[in-house]
C-alpha cells in the first residue's frame, strides 16, 4: 500500500541517517475507506493525491508544534506491506483524520517512492501557517485563510536519492 509519512527536514535527516522512518508506530496517510467518500472518487491518483495533501497537513502541525523546525513541509511516499497498515475504521471521527494510518513498525527507507518538499517560495506562506494554526484549529477564520495559503502551494517531488541535498539546503536539516 502505498502510504505518505508527514515529517519535518530534521525528520528527514534522521531518517536518512538511520536508514528508516521511525521507530514504529508512525502516523501516515493513504487512500482508506473514510478518505473515499470524503473526496467522492473512484480515481487513484486523485484519492493519493488528497492523501499527500493530509499528509502535508500533517507535516505543518509537526512544524508548528516545533519552533526551531525549518518552515518545509517534508512528505515522504513509502510502499508499505498491508498487514503492517491499520487505519481507525470509524470515519465520523476528527475531520483532520480522514486518511489517517498507522504503520505499526520502522519502515526501511529503501521501501520509499518518493520525497515531497516545499520550495523556496513557499516558506513565507508555510510560517505564516504554522503560526496561525492553533488559531485555526479554533474557529478564527482570517488563520484558517492563512493555512489555506500555504496549502496552495504545491509540495515538489525529488527522488529519494536525492535527500542529502533536500536536508542539506537550510542547513537546519541535520
Amino acid at each position: 500500500m502505498r502510504v505518505y509519512v508527514p515529517l519535518t527536514l530534521a525528520g528527514l535527516a534522521e531518517a536518512h541517517t538511520a536508514g528508516e522512518l521511525g521507530p514504529g508506530p508512525l502516523t501516515a496517510y493513504g487512500v482508506t475507506p473514510s478518505l473515499r467518500e470524503w473526496y467522492v472518487s473512484d480515481d487513484i491518483e486523485e484519492l493519493e493525491y488528497a492523501a499527500l495533501s493530509r499528509a502535508a497537513a500533517g507535516s505543518l502541525r509537526l512544524i508548528a508544534g516545533d519552533p526551531g523546525a525549518a518552515r518545509r513541509r517534508v512528505v515522504v511516499a513509502v510502499d508499505v506491506p498491508d498487514r503492517e497498515v491499520s487505519a481507525d475504521p470509524d470515519p465520523a471521527l476528527d475531520a483532520r483524520s480522514l486518511g489517517e494510518l498507522r504503520i505499526t513498525s520502522a519502515v526501511p527507507l529503501r521501501l520509499a517512492a518518493a520525497v515531497h518538499a516545499d520550495s523556496d517560495e513557499a516558506l513565507d506562506d508555510v510560517t505564516a501557517a504554522a503560526d496561525a494554526l492553533g488559531a485555526a484549529d479554533h474557529g478564527d477564520e482570517d488563520a484558517r485563510f492563512t493555512v489555506d495559503g500555504a496549502e496552495d502551494h504545491e509540495l515538489l517531488w525529488y527522488g529519494v536519492q536525492e535527500i542529502p541535498a533536500i536536508v542539506g539546503r537550510d542547513g537546519s536539516g541535520a
